[in-house]
């Protein structure tokens, strides 16, 4: 399983970016990573996740999974992200912290 991760906007505007492959992680993480797509039932959730809430300083998600003859991609916000979807966004961010540290 491969994910393409992407966060931008918050109140810096920074933008943040990994690819992580599942491959190339520790099993248990790699396994956690996958529970959590399933968890958050990725694949059944709409391309596009809106809020009514707008929000000048909400950070932005792309975020495409690639799993064995799936991908799907799903953009939302901080507040248009169901809970189901939160650990895993956690999860992205904190390994593409760790990705940018080590370049």
């Amino acid at each position: 399983m491969k994910i393409h991760f992407e966060r931008s906007g918050g109140f810096t505007g920074m933008r943040m970016a990994a690819t992580v492959d599942d491959n190339t992680l520790p099993n248990d993480e790699a396994r956690a990573l996958r529970q959590m797509v399933e968890s958050a039932g990725f694949f059944d959730l709409p391309a596009h996740l809106t809020s009514a809430t707008p929000g000048a300083d909400q950070f932005h998600y792309v975020l495409t999974v690639e799993a064995e003859d799936r991908m799907h991609t799903v953009t939302t916000t901080d507040a248009a992200a169901p809970a189901e979807l939160q650990p895993l966004l956690r999860r992205l961010t904190l390994l593409a912290r760790s990705q940018r540290s080590r370049e």
